[in-house]
């Protein structure tokens, strides 16, 4: 039976000129247990020294519903300026235009207030790649999309892209932008199949988006499967996992990855250990009956 192919050790963000780690290791939970500098510090370097040289963080990780916006990457920026020498090893991600609590804000001031704010917290010059958030329905795409293009031109950011954007929403800042976008940041995971179906995937393959999947271990639940269709899928994943000597959380990273989309999961792990073990998941064999057979899990219906 005629095997997928394994991820490649690099990925081109958006097909251009930024080589990425085929798994990026998202910073949500960065700033929580009053984590410091120097714990922070350990999990950058447990994550590089992996190979996963892609780091994703927003300005609204770290708020709790009252405080801590801008927590996590103020902490990122306090461990890159005491080891100047990681930025140059990452490819650095953030996103912005959530403005709690209203919640969402891309009007043309706010948007550059972000920008700069994202930066100044980092303690960068520059950001290699920088997401909408979540789109603000009340922005004109042409405004947003100025804001942008301004902010590239002038060394901010290297490349731009959008989180949670509809097909249409992403179509629509794209006819604006004076750049292509590079790369899409949905919600995905065994458990949350949508982009599968919707076109989201096929719209990032026909405009040459790489895809970031967010929670791809469906927000946890995955470890802890308690629904039939959860323990389904979970069940799906060990079958593969066991075979080849991997973890469930590992098939699921490997799952994600065989799409021909060359979706790029985030690990949410603040855990060095489980940081490092995803790298794993680029050892692992999928033909295409076992991958279709978790999809079938995840569906809870035959396919048509």
């Amino acid at each position: 039976m005629s095997e997928l192919p394994l991820p490649p050790a690099t990925r081109q963000l958006g097909g251009g000129d930024i080589a990425v780690s085929p798994i990026a290791w998202g910073m949500w939970r960065l700033a929580e247990n009053g984590r410091t500098a120097r714990e922070a510090a350990a999990l950058v370097h447990a994550a590089l020294d992996a190979g996963i040289t892609f780091l994703d963080t927003a300005d609204i990780y770290g708020f709790d519903g009252a405080a801590g916006f801008g927590d996590a990457e103020a902490l990122l920026g306090e461990v890159i300026a005491a080891e100047p020498g990681l930025r140059d090893r990452m490819v650095l991600a953030t996103k912005g235009g959530i403005l709690p609590p209203l919640p969402y804000d891309q009007g043309e001031a706010y948007l550059r207030l972000a920008i700069d704010n994202s930066l100044r917290r980092l303690r960068v010059e520059q950001v290699d790649l920088w997401q909408v958030h979540r789109p603000d329905i009340l922005a004109h795409p042409q405004e947003v999309a100025r804001v942008l293009d301004d902010a590239v031109a002038a060394g901010k950011i290297r490349k731009l892209g959008v989180s949670n954007f509809t097909i249409h929403q992403t179509a629509a800042l794209q006819h604006f932008l004076g750049r292509p976008l590079v790369s899409t940041q949905p919600e995905i995971s065994p458990l949350r199949i949508t982009c599968f179906e919707n076109g989201e995937l096929d719209q990032a393959m026909t405009m040459g988006l790489t895809p970031l999947a967010w929670s791809p271990l469906g927000g946890g639940r995955l470890a802890q499967p308690t629904t039939p269709r959860e323990q389904a899928v979970a069940a799906e994943l060990d079958r593969i996992g066991t075979a080849q000597g991997v973890s469930r959380t590992v098939a699921a990273y490997a799952w994600l990855m065989a799409h021909p989309a060359g979706i790029v999961p985030i690990i949410g792990s603040q855990q060095p250990e489980r940081i490092a073990e995803g790298m794993q998941a680029l050892t692992v064999r999928w033909t295409r009956q076992d991958w279709y057979a978790v999809l079938v899990a995840a569906r809870g219906e035959r396919l048509p």
